[in-house]
């Protein structure tokens, strides 16, 4: 029996909790709301007879979890592609950083992978914030997920910080279970997506020796993750537009969980994970740099190369890069047809966000747009 405690605030459910959490989750309407609008049939009944028997997290993964994202990814998507699996090795554990688009299918869809695949699943991070009710706790912490503090006193920030780096390394180190993990704090509004320092900084507090040894010990590997339609592409214009033209942006109450519940119920056509080459090699070249700062900076160029140029572009990517800028330059990369879609599909969305009408398409072109930028930009760093 696991008896350490020092993670307890953060970490996800033991198989001892497991028990107690499937009761209250059968005492939860609220949870029964929300899951019968994911998965048909899903009541209180279907649940306690699935569950009666479950006692450990491994038996709810494959009874519960699996099965419930398996039915949101049939309904919601045209099918979920893979590459760079053969880059694992079945038998280690790795740290998976990634872009991130949507607050739970992101790791849910790797996880799916992993899964299928043969290669043991991630725990997975996830912001307090998001925490919103007792049956949320309970279901993530079923889905081995563990908590990032949000919103927490300053003098209380490094400890939270140096507690969550040494729990990531913790897992992987011991070889218990691989970890994903954003590259940045909440999700990429823009598309635009790049690994905040502040991540690295934190990951590097939980080490014991130098920068490289630290990143070493980690198994980084950069993960790609590529919507044809971006999840909650309306929200995030919608959010974006008022950051614009509002002093400060407030979320109104609710807006999370419905941002959370949009992701996993809205179409997403065609999804794509690309597995990049852990960095454990890669990592020697950063010892030569002078400084730390500069050496973090190169690990993040490293992190962003492998994310942009792994990233899957879509003919909605091509179109919206056109529209713009007012070009024909990705023409070859989509058909008349696909285009009418993508812009039919906009306004639809569009439509339902009060502001101008020309800023609006600006920001929601703009979302889409960014990948095609971003691998017309790349560069090669020179550690690879």
């Amino acid at each position: 029996m696991d008896t350490n405690t020092k993670f307890d605030n953060i970490r996800p459910y033991r198989d001892s909790e497991v028990r107690g959490a499937i009761d209250r989750l059968a005492e939860s309407e609220e949870f029964f709301y929300v899951f019968s609008k994911l998965w048909d049939g899903f009541t209180k009944e279907f649940f306690v007879e699935q569950t009666k028997n479950i006692s450990t997290i491994q038996e709810f993964r494959d009874l519960i979890i699996n099965p419930l994202f398996k039915k949101i990814t049939d309904l919601t998507t045209c099918g979920i592609t893979v590459d760079g699996l053969e880059y694992l090795d079945k038998d280690k554990s790795y740290l998976f950083i990634s872009d991130h688009r949507d607050i739970i299918l992101d790791s849910a869809i790797l996880n799916l992978i992993l899964a299928s695949n043969g290669y043991k699943a991630t725990e997975n991070a996830i912001g307090s914030n998001l925490l919103l009710a007792p049956w949320i706790i309970d279901f993530v912490k079923l889905d081995s997920c563990f908590i990032i503090e949000r919103d927490i006193p300053m003098k209380e920030f490094k400890d939270s910080s140096i507690q969550r780096a040494k729990y990531i390394r913790d897992r992987i180190s011991t070889n218990a279970s691989s970890v994903w993990i954003a590259q940045r704090e909440g999700r990429t509004k823009d598309g635009d997506d790049r690994t905040q320092i502040s991540l690295l900084k934190m990951l590097n507090l939980g080490g014991m020796g130098d920068f490289v040894e630290n990143f070493k010990e980690l198994n980084i590997v950069p993960l790609a993750i590529s919507y044809e339609y971006e999840p909650c592409d309306l929200f995030k214009t919608s959010e974006l537009y008022q950051k614009r033209h509002c002093e400060k942006y407030v979320k109104k109450p609710g807006e999370d969980f419905n941002s959370m519940l949009y992701g996993m119920t809205s179409d997403k056509e065609r999804v794509h994970f690309t597995i990049g080459k852990p960095l454990t090699i890669v990592l020697d070249d950063l010892a030569e740099l002078k400084s730390t700062p500069e050496r973090y900076k190169a690990l993040a160029d490293i992190i962003d190369y492998r994310i942009h140029s792994n990233y899957k572009l879509w003919p909605d990517n091509y179109i919206a890069h056109d529209l713009l800028k007012g070009t024909e330059e990705h023409t070859d990369k989509y058909t008349e047809d696909e285009k009418e879609v993508f812009i039919n599909n906009m306004q639809l969305k569009l439509n339902k966000i009060d502001g101008e009408e020309d800023e609006l398409c600006e920001i929601y072109l703009q979302i889409y747009a960014n990948p095609v930028i971003n691998r017309a930009n790349l560069v090669k760093p020179v550690y690879f």
